[in-house]
């Protein structure tokens, strides 16, 4: 009834445009004063992937979020509030998981990047063998796409300026640890600074290293995601142990104790225990996906 009388409000004082129109406009003037910016960049690269849910799908996502959490507490507590109030709560969620989502997209798309970076840099400097070559002719080749294109073109700055790579490489390393871009660093500076002459078995093998481990993180992705889907559904089946217990029970047995307050409270604890169960693993499944 509340939301009833929010909507007639809301579509009185703009009778011009649609309520769907009015909605969706007035959640992206609230997105745009509040949302971080870390969360605005990482959006936005999702879109440009085409992997950003539509507005179809996250009004589907507020009502499967909702439906489910206001069945799962009335079948708790046979109480339309308690059922209410789970149901806000559980879609006052969905922005976290949202920006979970696309933390680990964004994630996945500078792993691709830094590998393009890697085995492109290694195969330029085969045929340069000078290491700032080598990034211009990855920056010029037009394979890299932003934020990684702007920092090789840093680099490249940082290097002519400085007269050495080592400013360069340790910007690079700084700001993208991981393990494949240390090493060919590292080996870059070792070929640079002690004048290797026969560097291009090391380069080989450098790239055998980063065909093995990039195999390894996809491999860690596709079991990463199969073990997710099993999570979800054995989380959400905990939710369910309280029909056994009406079984044992029976209906107005459970009813009749579901009155006292501590059982109240043991109740609210296990579907507080459970969700923060469900969302923690939620957090690890879309975090540290470029870890190696």
């Amino acid at each position: 009834m509340i939301f009833t009388v929010v909507f007639i409000y809301m579509y009185r004082q703009d009778p011009g445009n649609t309520p769907y129109k009015y909605f969706t406009g007035m959640a992206s003037t609230v997105y745009e004063k509040y949302a971080p910016y870390s969360f605005k960049v990482i959006k936005e690269k999702a879109k440009e992937l085409g992997q950003d849910f539509t507005t179809r799908q996250y009004i589907v996502q507020i009502f499967l979020f909702g439906g489910v959490a206001a069945a799962i507490a009335f079948l708790y507590f046979y109480s339309l509030l308690w059922a209410i109030a789970y149901a806000i709560a559980a879609i006052a969620f969905i922005p976290y998981i949202s920006f979970l989502r696309y933390k680990r997209i964004y994630n996945e798309f500078i792993f691709e990047e830094i590998q393009i970076y890697c085995t492109n840099v290694i195969m330029e400097f085969n045929t340069s063998q000078s290491f700032v070559k080598s990034l211009e002719g990855v920056r010029e080749s037009g394979i890299l796409e932003e934020p990684i294109l702007g920092d090789v073109s840093t680099m490249i700055d940082m290097s002519y300026a400085n007269g050495t790579i080592d400013e360069a490489l340790k910007f690079m390393t700084d700001k993208y640890p991981y393990y494949m871009v240390k090493n060919m660093h590292q080996l870059f500076l070792q070929i640079t600074n002690e004048g290797a002459k026969d560097s291009g078995e090391s380069l080989e093998n450098m790239m055998q290293d980063i065909d093995m481990l990039v195999e390894g993180v996809y491999r860690d992705k596709m079991d990463r995601a199969a073990f997710y889907k099993k999570f979800v559904i054995y989380g959400l089946a905990l939710y369910l142990l309280v029909m056994m217990m009406q079984l044992l029970l029976g209906q107005a047995a459970y009813i009749k104790m579901i009155n006292e307050w501590y059982i109240q409270i043991v109740l609210h604890a296990v579907i507080l225990i459970n969700s923060y169960f469900l969302l923690d693993g939620t957090r690890f499944y879309n975090q540290d996906v470029d870890a190696e």
